[in-house]
C-alpha cells in the first residue's frame, strides 16, 4: 500500500479532487459509474420536482422590459396583420399569407441592428453617394424547428446566399422540459452574425437552450439575434437575464401566460395553424404543444 497505492493516489487522484466534486476512475469508459451518477442526479431532481418552465413561470417579473428588446413599431399595418393572424376564424391560407408578410417586416427590422460602415459609391450619373454597407464576416440563420422554419423564406428573400442551420428542441413528455433532439449548423459560424428564429417565445426555455447551443459552437453572444413573431414578457425577461448581450426582436409582446404556458392573448399554436396539423399529432415543438406535455 505505502509503496504503490498511496503514492499513486497522492500523485494522480488527490490533485484531481481539489478541482472536481466527483472523480470517475477510468474516465468516460467507466459506464457503470457514469450511469450511477446520472441516476442519482435524476432522482434528486425528481424529488425536488425541479421544472425549468415552472420555475420560470413562477418568477414575478416586475422590472421594465430589457434594453436589448426591440419591438417592431405598432403601425396600423402591423396591428392589422396581428388582427388577422390572431383571429381564430382566419383560414389557413390567409394565416400563412399574412404571417409571411409580418415575417418579412420583422426580418427587415432585425437587419437594421447589424453593424455597418460607411461606403461611397458612384451613381450611373457619375455622382458620389455616401451610403453604408454591412460590416461583418457573414450572416447565418438558425431556425428552431418546426415553427421557426416558417421564417426561413423571409430571411432568404432579403439576405442573398444566407446560410441556414436548424435546431430541433422538443418537449419531454415525462418531464415537460425542453430537450435537444437534432442539430445541423453550417461550418465556421463562430464569426457570423446569427439570426435565431422561432415563431413564438413563451417561457423562453427552448430559446435559451438554442442560444446555449450556439454559444457552445463558439458563436459570440453579442452576435446572436433572437427573432420571433410574438413573445411573452416572461420569455423576454428570461432570455435577457440569462444572455444579456443577445438582441431580442419581435413584432409584439403579450403580457401573460395561461396555465399551459401558452402566450395570452396569443395567436394559438402557430405550428398547427401554419402546417394544418392537429394538436393530437405526435410532433412536439420546443415552445409548442406544452399543454400536452405538462
Amino acid at each position: 500500500y505505502n509503496k504503490f497505492v498511496k503514492p499513486a493516489f497522492e500523485q494522480y487522484i488527490e490533485p484531481t479532487m481539489r478541482l472536481a466534486d466527483i472523480v470517475v476512475p477510468r474516465g468516460g469508459g467507466n459506464m457503470v459509474a457514469i450511469d450511477l451518477i446520472v441516476q442519482h442526479v435524476q432522482s434528486q431532481l425528481e424529488e425536488r420536482e425541479l421544472s425549468v418552465r415552472a420555475l420560470l413561470a413562477s418568477v414575478q417579473q416586475t422590472q421594465p422590459l430589457p434594453q436589448t428588446l426591440s419591438v417592431l413599431e405598432s403601425t396600423p399595418q402591423v396591428r392589422g396583420l396581428h388582427t388577422i393572424i390572431r383571429n381564430k376564424e382566419t383560414s389557413r391560407d390567409e394565416f400563412i399569407f399574412y404571417s409571411k408578410r409580418l415575417m418579412r417586416l420583422l426580418i427587415e427590422h432585425a437587419l437594421t441592428f447589424l453593424p455597418s460602415q460607411g461606403r461611397v459609391v458612384q451613381t450611373p450619373q457619375g455622382h458620389q453617394y455616401e451610403g453604408r454597407s454591412y460590416n461583418g464576416s457573414g450572416i447565418t440563420g438558425v431556425s428552431i424547428l418546426r415553427a421557426g422554419e416558417t421564417m426561413e423564406p423571409a430571411l432568404r428573400a432579403v439576405c442573398k446566399d444566407v446560410r441556414i442551420g436548424k435546431i430541433l428542441i422538443q418537449t419531454n413528455l415525462d418531464s415537460g422540459e425542453p430537450e435537444l433532439h437534432y442539430l445541423r449548423l453550417p461550418k465556421d459560424i463562430s464569426e457570423d452574425h446569427v439570426i435565431l428564429m422561432d415563431s413564438t417565445v413563451s417561457t423562453g426555455a427552448a430559446a435559451m437552450m438554442a442560444v446555449r447551443v450556439l454559444l457552445d459552437h463558439e458563436v459570440q453572444e453579442d452576435k446572436i439575434m433572437l427573432v420571433s413573431l410574438l413573445m411573452a414578457e416572461l420569455g423576454v425577461h428570461s432570455v435577457a437575464y440569462a444572455f444579456p448581450k443577445v438582441k431580442i426582436i419581435t413584432t409584439a409582446v403579450d403580457k401573460n401566460l395561461d396555465q399551459f404556458f401558452h402566450v395570452t392573448p396569443g395567436i394559438g399554436d402557430f405550428g398547427d395553424r401554419y402546417f394544418g396539423t392537429d394538436s393530437s399529432d405526435t410532433w412536439r415543438d420546443g415552445e409548442d404543444h406544452e399543454q400536452l406535455s405538462l
